[in-house]
């Protein structure tokens, strides 16, 4: 199911944390130190982004801890990162961070573009087949088009696209993924880098970025389409418009809307990016009718 080092990372902070006593959180009781953990494997080295999330505002008193883990995770890490979320939430990561050791972010490429996971950036835990599904919807792009993406996150597929667009609009709120999209941005050569603009904000506030777009992309999350987004698709659908999906039921809805008399349906592919789980990402290919 996972990848050896998320296994052996896991294996190792279990039994670092046993040693050096270190109680797991209760959710019940508010109490207890260690609550989660995230493991985050960079693709290219095979080494892993560590992140122990503890009920606390500072990492103050584990110094040991994180001293034991960097030496016992050795050539296994990328980066060990301390995030603190002492508040009543099942929200898991918190507001608090500190970088303890290794590289601020995981890189990946997204065709030959290279894109940026800092450890608060959203990114898929299937990464592979993530990224080929990023390569499925560069398939439906064309050269010289005026392209909008929508949730673009660090523009893991939105990036890739740079090469053969004319221009190329990037929406995203979240401040992780858009520390990584700027830094994916600002990685690109001076000549791609002036066909790119990063649009910060939800995507009810960016909806107008759908009349400059030939080929519209959107990946939303669970919840579906912003209804302003989806009002304004439908208003003014663009030539071509790709959507990626986490949730089946939002997007049954959604699609509705969109084939309502704006689009047709060219085509729908299922990825099994959460094996063992009743949920499937899907990506539907619309062109204006």
């Amino acid at each position: 199911m996972h990848h050896p080092v998320v296994n052996r990372v896991a294996a190792c902070v279990r039994d670092t944390l046993a040693r050096h006593r270190i109680p797991t959180y209760s959710d019940n009781a508010h109490a207890g130190v260690a609550r989660y953990l995230q493991i985050v494997v960079e693709r290219g080295t095979d080494r892993a982004q560590v992140t122990l999330v503890t009920n606390g505002a500072s990492p103050a008193g584990l110094e040991p801890l994180f001293a034991s883990l960097k030496e016992s995770l050795a050539s296994d890490l990328h980066s060990l990162w301390w995030n603190g979320n002492p508040e009543r939430t099942n929200t898991i990561l918190g507001a608090h961070w500190q970088r303890l050791a290794g590289e601020p972010c995981v890189v990946d490429l997204s065709g030959s573009a290279r894109i940026f996971y800092p450890p608060n950036a959203f990114g898929q835990s299937n990464l592979d087949l993530a990224m080929l599904l990023a390569g499925r919807v560069r398939e439906f792009a064309r050269p010289g088009d005026d392209v909008v993406e929508f949730y673009s996150g660090v523009g893991a597929i939105g990036l890739g696209l740079v090469e053969s667009a004319t221009s190329l609009h990037l929406n995203e709120v979240a401040e992780g993924s858009l520390h990584g999209l700027t830094l994916g941005v600002t990685a690109l050569p001076d000549s791609l880098r002036a066909k790119v603009e990063v649009h910060a904000g939800p995507a009810s506030a960016a909806v107008k970025l759908v009349e400059r777009g030939s080929f519209v992309v959107a990946d939303p999350p669970r919840k579906g389409l912003d209804p302003t987004l989806l009002r304004e698709l439908v208003k003014t659908p663009p030539e071509r418009f790709v959507y990626v999906s986490c949730d089946i039921d939002s997007f049954e809805r959604d699609a509705t809307q969109l084939l309502s008399g704006a689009f047709r349906l060219v085509l729908l592919e299922a990825y099994d990016l959460f094996p063992h789980t009743e949920h499937l990402e899907t990506l539907a290919y619309f062109e204006r009718v």
